[in-house]
């Protein structure tokens, strides 16, 4: 038996915040643990409660989702943030990717969409709904990158078992080396594909055909 994966709910509007509690507190293997209703907030909360996952929007008066997530990556902190949000832009996107989301959803998702995503996400998975992954897949595109000299096929492999959202220490068991290898090929397939995390090498991959065209999960 595992325990509930706990959660923070970070809305600026009181209804959502409802809606989200009463869909997670009806289903089983969730608890909220809180709500906060700006960027600022949710630091202070995340820090006294300790979720396993936060659902962070993103534009919110007092103090904004990106800020909050770049905060909370500075503090290290043990929550992963899973962006809940109507907007799809570039502009939000990628800098929440960035900044240290572990994944990025829209409020239109489905409600079983978001619990496998919250599941996906208190495990340290990658998740992007199919319609973030195709603007996250222009969004990353970077010119100035070098991008000719190839991934190795090790590195290849491990950019394939990072896209189907496996921990590092799976891809280790799977492919018979040790954690730190895989950290090393991370680290050296970052610096190819011009990015700095799991979810831009997922994107950055699709875009260069480097993995299959993304689609739901």
């Amino acid at each position: 038996m595992t325990s509930d994966i706990s959660l923070l709910i970070v809305d600026d509007h009181p209804v959502v915040r409802d809606g989200l509690r009463g869909m997670f507190e009806s289903a089983p293997g969730f608890t909220v643990l809180g709500e906060a209703s700006n960027g600022v907030e949710a630091v202070d909360r995340a820090t006294a409660l300790d979720p396993d996952v936060i659902l962070m929007d993103l534009r919110m008066p007092g103090g904004g989702g990106v800020d909050a997530i770049r905060e909370l990556t500075r503090r290290a902190a043990r929550a992963k943030v899973l962006v809940l949000t109507t907007y799809d832009t570039d502009s939000d996107t990628l800098p929440a990717i960035e900044a240290g989301a572990t994944g990025y959803l829209l409020k239109d998702a489905p409600r079983d969409e978001l619990f496998t995503a919250v599941r996906a996400a208190a495990e340290g998975r990658t998740v992007l709904s199919p319609a973030v992954a195709s603007r996250l897949v222009s969004a990353v595109r970077t010119p100035k990158t070098p991008g000719n000299e190839p991934l190795s096929t090790r590195e290849r492999e491990v950019l394939t078992l990072v896209a189907k959202g496996t921990s590092n220490r799976d891809i280790a068991r799977e492919l018979f080396i040790s954690e730190a290898t895989v950290k090393t090929h991370l680290t050296h397939l970052y610096a190819k594909l011009g990015v700095k995390d799991r979810a831009a090498a997922v994107a950055t991959g699709y875009e260069r055909g480097i993995l299959g065209r993304p689609g739901p999960n």
